[in-house]
């Protein structure tokens, strides 16, 4: 049973332990808040906008803006050729040779899909250029592993 003397209210260890908690909980969000790159969404929603990257299997994507540089992601690099992303893109190429004229078609078109969207990155004012970045996400998803 409840002592008699007892208000309803919490301990000073409880209340000052639950300040603490909310304290830690607004840092946390303002900090989360604060990390969040608007303008690399605001840029991404410009690339979705464009019909021609919109259709195309891979979406462009801007990950972050830092100081002018955009960092895009992309199915190649040096560490993956363009032809895996696009044999993973085109299930259809797998079984064609290096030199067939379909996947030379296939890996220009990748090229200028690729241009198109730096392009319009660069386009604006404060995007100074582009810096590319594996997919790595993108490809483990689609059962690639980078090591």
């Amino acid at each position: 049973m409840a002592d008699a003397g007892q208000t309803g209210t919490l301990d000073d260890f409880t209340q000052r332990y639950l300040y603490l908690l909310a304290g830690a909980a607004v840092i946390g969000l303002a900090w989360w808040l604060l990390s969040l790159d608007f303008r690399a969404s605001q840029l991404n929603d410009l690339l979705e906008a464009d019909a021609d990257l919109a259709a195309y299997p891979y979406q462009f994507r801007v990950l972050a803006l830092d100081n002018g540089v955009a960092r895009m992601s992309s199915p190649r690099s040096a560490q993956m050729s363009a032809l895996q992303g696009l044999r993973v893109m085109y299930p259809e190429l797998r079984d064609l040779a290096i030199d067939s004229p379909r996947l030379m078609e296939a890996q220009e078109r990748l090229a200028q899909v690729q241009s198109r969207a730096a392009a319009l990155v660069k386009e604006q004012e404060d995007v100074d250029r582009v810096e590319w970045v594996l997919d790595e996400r993108w490809l483990a998803s689609h059962g690639i592993y980078l090591q």
